[in-house]
């Protein structure tokens, strides 16, 4: 999706570690740099009928080998974004040598940021991007297990009502932490039904007519951005329609905000 706006001024990593870098200044997410080249695949084909509504779905072939991991991926793009630093006139490194910086970079706290002088150097690349595309299969192998999907905080907070209120200050958070911290990382869901429930990581907020609409990195989607938006009216979000999602409305979570979530 395409579409004019203002970018949100993006912060940058401030000058001791762990803190929340300040508003204002020159630190950005890219799209185009800062977001993995390989997918977390779907398991499944999905088919959508527009008439009755009805969701029908059938196993990929081939099967997958790397899936139910959205949230191991947002969570290890956060960390590269707060905790690295890619030097592309540097000459390249050895696999273990990068096996070894993927660890300590996976290894950081994903709420905060690491000052310039304790970045996790990544020598002879320009971005995530494109160092993933050289060492997929190292990424993968060290982002850790589908597992990682299913023990997050917030999956104890969604089995509790969301209410309308609950997600006005949400969309009001989410601005918040984009202008503060650069990027958000959400919770997607419908629950009980869990037609829904995946990650995502916001990078870019601007004000529409009925509210706010944020720009997303969706981890089954790496080719190109999407939207999340927010109905202030309906005091609602929506997401526009995927290969595993018909459109429309759900709920949100921010987490990796602080130790809760």
């Amino acid at each position: 999706m395409s579409q004019p706006h203002e970018m949100l001024t993006a912060p940058k990593p401030g000058q001791s570690a762990g803190v929340t870098p300040p508003a204002n200044s020159a630190r950005k997410f890219i799209f185009e740099r800062d977001t993995f080249a390989f997918a977390n695949e779907l398991v499944w084909e999905y088919m959508f009928d527009a008439t009755t509504g009805k969701t029908t779905f059938s196993p990929r072939q081939p099967k997958p080998d790397y899936t139910h991991r959205c949230f191991v991926v947002t969570r290890a793009v956060r960390q590269f974004f707060n905790h690295a630093r890619f030097e592309p006139n540097q000459r390249e490194a050895s696999a273990e040598i990068y096996r070894s910086l993927i660890r300590e970079v996976l290894a950081r706290e994903p709420r905060i940021f690491s000052s310039p002088d304790r970045q996790i150097i990544f020598p002879g690349y320009t971005g995530l991007r494109n160092f993933s595309h050289a060492h997929e299969h190292l990424l993968k192998a060290e982002c850790g297990g589908a597992w990682r999907s299913y023990v997050l905080r917030s999956h104890w907070r969604m089995v509790f009502p969301i209410t309308r209120n609950h997600q006005v200050e949400t969309a009001a958070r989410l601005v918040k932490s984009i202008r503060e911290r650069t990027t958000a990382i959400v919770h997607l869901f419908r629950f009980p039904a869990l037609t829904m429930n995946h990650g995502m990581i916001l990078f870019n907020a601007i004000e529409t007519a009925t509210g706010p609409s944020f720009e997303a990195y969706d981890p089954n989607d790496p080719a190109r951005p999407t939207w999340l938006s927010f109905n202030r009216a309906e005091k609602t979000f929506t997401l526009p329609a995927t290969r595993y999602w018909p459109g429309g409305k759900l709920e949100a979570l921010e987490i990796y905000r602080n130790w809760w979530f």
